[in-house]
């Protein structure tokens, strides 16, 4: 998907020329500790991986967490249906995402106190199969004599693979599912040590920012029913109006979209886009009159039932009993509501509590207005 581009909207008509990381080390530790992070802070940036924490703060935590060693793992997984922007990030401008991770990597390695001692940092790219099938060899060149190395997600670990703790776990060998959470990776990731787990685009945005070429633009994947699929980048304040028609993706026909991702994303009517694009950056156009109402629903459900990991029972058992309900002659809508609800307040990782997400504001959003 992500190379049939408008170059004019990419920004950019020329593939990054490949560059070695900068080396660690050699470097003034008070700089790093207080220019990098303050730059960081003034950009904005936030997490490109669905959540939007704040950066620099996830920086500070992990440099303020004691420890002898240390981590920063990309998190290339990219699993959810309708998203390809880390894939297209990753073949255009590799170097520029692992410049900033060796970035974060001699940010971590500084004593965060005049006292401390320099922690030893490592990195890991955690990579989807089907990126390193195609880019591996190409990325593997660039990470030569560096300290971060390739981890391929395993191919059967599904989208909870690339749920920040599983993808740690993945990583240290043990069963591919979520930690409860406290403690945070932040303070506890891999192997008991502090770790720092930033998405594709955020690295590559730290590498921006770093050279003082960061325009406060972002990435946005964009699919369904319009002409011009494909990855752009455009400003982040844009709205999902403005980026639909900046791409010429904007339908003649009746329409909805769902927003940061074919699975979990929300869903909003065609009245309802004049606001800027959140989570993941996916837009997925949806034709009113080819759109199923149950089909779609199913669809969804489908989705979180093969994806869960089975670890815990809301998501587990809630999934299965929600599809149920739905396909029932006579659906309890009482009881259906009620396992949102509880899929919401129990579940233990953002799978089982995203169920309701696209459920509800489908049903609040778009069926009104279908069902006249």
């Amino acid at each position: 998907m992500y190379l049939n581009l408008d170059s004019r909207l990419r920004g950019n008509d020329k593939k990054e020329v490949a560059s070695s990381p900068p080396a660690s080390g050699g470097r003034n530790d008070n700089m790093y500790m207080n220019g990098i992070l303050e730059k960081i802070k003034s950009a904005g940036l936030v997490g490109r991986g669905g959540a939007g924490f704040p950066v620099d703060k996830k920086w500070s935590a992990v440099q303020e967490a004691v420890g002898a060693k240390k981590y920063v793992v990309c998190n290339a997984a990219e699993g959810e249906p309708g998203l390809a922007k880390d894939g297209y990030i990753l073949e255009q401008y590799p170097g520029k995402v692992i410049n900033g991770m060796q970035i974060a990597i001699d940010f971590l390695s500084a004593p965060a106190a005049a006292s401390a001692d320099r922690a030893e940092v490592r990195g890991y790219l955690y990579l989807n199969y089907k990126y390193h099938k195609k880019l591996g060899k190409k990325i593997a060149a660039l990470l030569k004599n560096s300290p971060i190395e390739i981890f391929v997600k395993p191919l059967n670990s599904g989208y909870i693979g690339g749920e920040e703790s599983a993808a740690l776990n993945a990583i240290e060998g043990r069963r591919i599912e979520p930690r409860l959470k406290p403690p945070f990776s932040s303070s506890k990731g891999l192997w008991g040590c502090p770790t720092l787990v930033n998405n594709v685009e955020t690295f590559y945005n730290v590498s921006l920012v770093k050279s003082g070429q960061y325009k406060g633009n972002r990435f946005y994947t964009i699919g369904g029913d319009c002409p011009h699929e494909g990855v752009y980048e455009l400003p982040e304040s844009f709205t999902i109006e403005k980026v639909l028609k900046q791409t010429e993706n904007y339908p003649k026909f009746p329409f909805f979209a769902q927003i940061g991702g074919n699975a979990s994303g929300e869903v909003l009517s065609s009245r309802q886009l004049r606001r800027p694009v959140q989570g993941s950056g996916s837009i997925a156009v949806h034709s009113i009159t080819k759109t199923n109402f149950k089909k779609i629903i199913i669809d969804w459900l489908d989705f979180f039932i093969n994806e869960s990991c089975g670890q815990c029972t809301p998501c587990r058992e809630g999934t299965i009993r929600l599809k149920e309900i739905f396909i029932a002659e006579k659906p309890d809508w009482v009881l259906f509501n009620s396992l949102l609800d509880n899929l919401v307040d129990t579940s233990l990782c953002s799978l089982g509590s995203s169920v309701a997400v696209p459920i509800r504001s489908y049903l609040k959003n778009v069926y009104p207005t279908v069902n006249k």
